[in-house]
């Protein structure tokens, strides 16, 4: 069924859930998990700074891959979380996506939500984790 997971990771509590349900499937599906981070080009923050960030966390989601025994690969971009999921899932032949959603309210319409765009425009199954 499915044997390309994605998983759109900031770190972030809701993303870290994604994270575990993608490898919990992984490992159910003997699949590969591809977690991607997009250091968002909107931040004021200096480049170094958003490459560690992105650094760690996906040695996080490589350290739990390792733990449960799913090859876990890595997407690190410089890029806008908004816009290039959909051209990151294309690339890399995800045929699902996983991905948090923890924004609501105000903090939802001022910012966009990402895992909204991601449902809007990509073609393949999306799992939403709140």
């Amino acid at each position: 069924m499915f044997k390309q997971i994605m998983v759109a990771t900031d770190g972030s509590d809701h993303a870290q859930k994604a994270e575990d349900i993608a490898i919990e499937l992984a490992k159910k599906l003997d699949a590969k998990v591809i977690a991607v981070h997009i250091m968002d080009e909107k931040l004021i923050y200096p480049f170094e700074v958003l490459e560690e960030e992105g650094k760690k966390i996906l040695a996080n989601v490589q350290a739990k891959g390792r733990e449960k025994g799913v090859q876990v690969d890595e997407i690190l971009i410089y890029g806008n979380p908004k816009n290039d999921m959909k051209k990151i899932a294309d690339r890399s032949k995800a045929d699902l996506i996983v991905i948090g959603h923890g924004k609501s309210g105000l903090e939802k319409f001022l910012i966009g939500s990402v895992a909204e765009n991601t449902l809007k425009k990509v073609e393949i199954p999306v799992l939403v984790v709140k």
